[in-house]
């Protein structure tokens, strides 16, 4: 399967609750690299921030994915690591969660989005 999407494109990654992972792979989002590592992690309650953090880590530095999706309560947790980030590929998506609605206040990407247009600029 990995191979086989590595020929068409690139994957698109999940950090997230189960419910969120679930949907995405049942979208089939989910591959398996040849290395056996999944594009997806599950985060509960039980998930330390050091797992969570190197997982996005390795995310970034797989060749193989152009976009990371996100819950914003995984982002919050490891925010430092997410602005840091400033490569546009992978693209880093906050998305909500069943149990935490959007905030876009707290979505450093869109904030950093917003800053490079002027306001005046769009109206024209």
């Amino acid at each position: 399967m990995a191979l086989h999407s590595a020929i068409k494109g690139k994957l698109i990654s999940v950090i997230g609750d189960e419910d969120t992972c679930v949907g995405f792979l049942l979208g089939g989002v989910g591959e398996i690299n040849k290395n056996r590592h999944p594009n997806f992690m599950v985060v509960d309650k039980n998930t330390a921030v050091s797992e969570l953090e190197d997982c996005f880590k390795r995310f970034l530095k797989r060749d193989d994915i152009d976009i990371i999706l996100i819950n914003q309560n995984c982002a919050e947790l490891i925010r430092h690591v997410i602005d840091a980030h400033t490569s546009p590929v992978p693209a880093v998506l906050e998305i909500p969660s069943k149990d935490h609605p959007y905030d876009a206040s707290k979505d450093s990407i869109l904030r950093r989005a917003r800053g490079m247009f002027n306001p005046e600029d769009m109206v024209r």
